[in-house]
């Protein structure tokens, strides 16, 4: 089997073995935690956001790493798995807290509500004679129709912290952070609808289950701090009411040391001091260092390339090695 008996662009039907997925690209329960290797202080830094219950606040380019740090941390410290709350211009505070479906909730009330019209007796799809299904079967609870949202998740009363990734916040609308102060700096919120809801208790779904939790007069209260990653690529500044209350640290470049270490941890192999991925290696740091966009997944993506004695060679790869290292700021 060769590079180029995957597809060869002439459309006949063939029986081809696909290779098998890097070690980063698994997703059969491969543990990426155990490959992430903290620059200096990091880990200072993550200490510091524990031992404060305050925010840790990680500045760097794109692919140095930045939301790999919550999975290695939830990982050694049994946080569970981390919540992620991926942010665009549109994100809100709101959705993150918690979401209501009041357009599924108006439509239950309806079906509830509307008469069961007089049919003949045939067979539905239910197989049962002159039934229909969703008709008189809508329900007035509220509680289907809410769910928290990766930050009300976090907030959540437990005797261990959650972990919550808030990923790129510096893509968000320029009120999301100071709309973040009060609940970064209380631990609470509340859930409007059921704030004036005649029911005392109800039971939310969580963000990232099937599992509910008990909400009493609209309040959630955390009793313990999550542990809250938020990442930024440094393409703006925070007002310092947001920046006082978290813990910053900014990732450093990397060196051709820290990016051969980067490698060999993901591909679970060493890398000679010479041969093609030491020089696929050195040739990233001097892009990274002349100011080039560029990520580590683009490296682990060349050095599997120029290491696989299946793959091409020649000015093959180097067309293929020009694909996959294109700068990021780029089209």
């Amino acid at each position: 089997m060769t590079w180029n008996t995957y597809y060869r662009g002439d459309g006949r039907p063939r029986d081809v073995d696909l290779p098998p997925a890097p070690p980063w690209r698994s997703f059969s329960g491969g543990d990426s935690a155990t490959a992430f290797l903290p620059p200096e202080g990091l880990t200072d830094a993550v200490n510091a956001a524990l031992y404060l219950h305050r925010p840790l606040l990680i500045t760097g380019s794109t692919g140095t790493g930045k939301s790999s740090v919550i999975e290695q941390v939830a990982a050694e410290l049994k946080l569970g798995r981390p919540l992620r709350w991926h942010i665009t211009s549109r994100s809100g505070l709101a959705d993150a807290l918690c979401r209501y479906d009041a357009l599924g909730h108006i439509h239950a009330l309806r079906l509830r509500s509307a008469p069961a019209a007089p049919r003949p007796a045939r067979p539905n799809r239910m197989g049962r004679a002159g039934r229909y299904p969703g008709r008189g079967h809508g329900s007035a609870d509220i509680a289907p129709f809410l769910q928290l949202g990766p930050l009300g998740t976090a907030l959540l009363p437990g005797d261990r912290p959650r972990a919550l990734l808030i990923d790129e916040i510096d893509k968000s609308d320029l009120d999301l952070p100071a709309d973040l102060l009060d609940v970064l700096e209380s631990g609470r919120f509340e859930i409007p609808e059921l704030v004036r809801h005649p029911r005392r208790q109800v039971r939310v779904r969580e963000w990232d289950d099937t599992a509910t939790h008990p909400v009493t007069d609209g309040k959630v209260q955390c009793t313990t701090f999550p542990f809250i990653v938020m990442t930024s690529n440094g393409e703006r500044d925070f007002p310092a009411p947001f920046l006082r209350r978290c813990i910053r640290y900014e990732m450093p470049a990397p060196t051709p040391d820290t990016l051969r270490r980067a490698v060999e941890a993901h591909l679970g192999c060493a890398v000679d001091d010479r041969g093609p991925a030491a020089e696929v290696i050195a040739g990233f740091a001097e892009r990274i260092a002349r100011g080039d966009s560029l990520a580590v997944d683009q490296l682990l993506n060349a050095v599997r390339l120029v290491t696989d004695g299946r793959a091409p060679t020649g000015a093959e790869r180097e067309r293929l090695l020009r694909l996959m290292l294109r700068d990021l700021s780029g089209a």
